[in-house]
C-alpha cells in the first residue's frame, strides 16, 4: 500500500524520529545515495508560489538521481477548472513515481492522494507544512543536541499552517510550545483539541519564558489582502521578535521559515545576528526533502 505525507499528523513519534535520522545520514554522506532514486519522476505540483519549497524539492530529486517536473496550476486544466483533481490524478499516475503538491486547500490535497496510485507529499497547504517542520527538528537537533526537554516559543499570527504543524510535532515529541499570539489570530480549536505540552496566551513574557527556540512567520501570508495590512500590523506589533525580546530569551536561538519581512515579524538585528539559525533551516529543507522521498517512493 503507498504512502503520503499530507501531515504531520499522520506520523508516529517513531516516523518522525526516523525521517530525521535518515536525513542526518544523507547530509553527512550524500555520495552513499546519490543514485537512490535513479529514473524515478518527481511531478511539482504548485498552486502557491515559493522558492525554497521548489528549489529543495528540485535539488534533492537531482542529487537522489532523478528527475522533477515543475507544473504550474495557473495555465492547467485543472487550475482552470476544466479538469477534476481525481482525473489529474489518475492520468499523472500514469507517468511519474510521485507528487509533491503546493496547493491553498488541504481538502484539495486529500483528494490527490486518495485518487492517486503513487505517493504524494505536501509541499503546504493553508492548514499545514510538515516538511518545513520535519527541516525545522532537524535543525533544531544539530543546534541544541537533542529534541527533549526543550521549549519553542512561537510570536505573531497562529491561525496559520506553520503553527498548526508545530502544535501536532510538539504534541507527538513531548516539546513545550508556547504560542504567544492576538486572540484573534488562534490556532484552530480543532488543532487545539488533542494537543499536549502547548500553551496559548496574550502574554509575551510569559511566553519566551526559558524558551530554547523562539520562532516567528510572517504576519502576511499569501492570501492577506493588502486592505488587511495595515489593521493586522497593529494587532501583531506587540508580538515582533526584536532586541528586547530576545534579551528576555536568555541564550535562546532564533528561527523563521522565511520569506521574512524584516520590520514586521522581526528586526534585521534579530534576523541577523549569531542566535539566528535561519540559514541552517532553510537548508535543512533539502535534506529533509531527500529522507522523505527515500522514505515514500520506490
Amino acid at each position: 500500500m503507498k504512502k503520503d505525507l499530507l501531515s504531520i499528523n499522520d506520523l508516529s513519534k517513531t516516523e518522525i524520529l526516523g525521517i530525521i535520522s535518515l536525513a542526518e545520514k544523507i547530509k553527512n554522506n550524500p555520495e552513499k545515495y546519490r543514485a537512490k532514486l535513479k529514473n524515478k519522476v518527481l511531478l511539482d505540483i504548485f498552486e502557491k508560489p515559493s522558492l525554497r519549497t521548489r528549489l529543495s524539492f528540485e535539488v534533492a530529486m537531482y542529487q537522489l538521481g532523478g528527475h522533477t517536473i515543475y507544473y504550474d496550476l495557473a495555465g492547467s486544466p485543472l487550475g482552470r477548472g476544466k479538469e477534476s483533481i481525481e482525473d489529474t490524478a489518475r492520468v499523472v499516475s500514469r507517468y511519474v513515481d510521485a507528487i509533491m503538491a503546493r496547493l491553498y486547500s488541504q481538502n484539495d490535497l486529500i483528494k490527490l492522494a486518495k485518487t492517486s496510485s503513487i505517493p504524494v507529499v505536501s509541499g503546504l497547504t493553508d492548514y499545514e507544512h510538515p516538511c518545513q517542520i520535519l527541516g525545522d527538528l532537524l535543525t533544531i537537533k544539530e543546534k541544541l543536541k537533542k529534541l527533549n526537554s526543550i521549549k519553542i516559543a512561537y510570536f505573531g499570527d497562529a491561525k496559520n499552517n506553520v503553527t498548526h504543524s508545530l502544535i501536532f510535532v510538539c504534541s507527538k515529541l513531548g516539546i513545550k510550545l508556547s504560542i504567544s499570539c492576538p486572540k484573534e489570530m488562534r490556532p484552530l480549536d480543532s488543532v487545539l483539541r488533542n494537543s499536549r505540552n502547548i500553551e496559548v496566551t496574550q502574554d509575551v513574557s510569559k511566553a519566551i519564558k526559558n524558551a530554547n527556540i523562539v520562532y516567528a512567520d510572517s504576519w502576511m501570508s499569501y492570501q492577506i489582502p493588502k486592505s488587511e495590512h495595515a489593521k493586522r500590523v497593529k494587532l501583531l506589533k506587540k508580538y515582533q521578535v526584536n532586541s528586547e525580546l530576545m534579551k528576555k530569551a536568555g541564550k535562546a536561538l532564533f528561527m523563521h521559515c522565511l520569506p521574512a519581512t524584516r520590520g514586521e515579524e522581526v528586526t534585521s538585528e534579530v534576523i541577523d545576528s549569531k542566535r539566528s539559525i535561519v540559514l541552517d533551516q532553510a537548508e535543512n529543507r533539502l535534506h529533509i526533502q531527500k529522507a522523505v522521498l527515500l522514505k515514500l517512493v520506490r
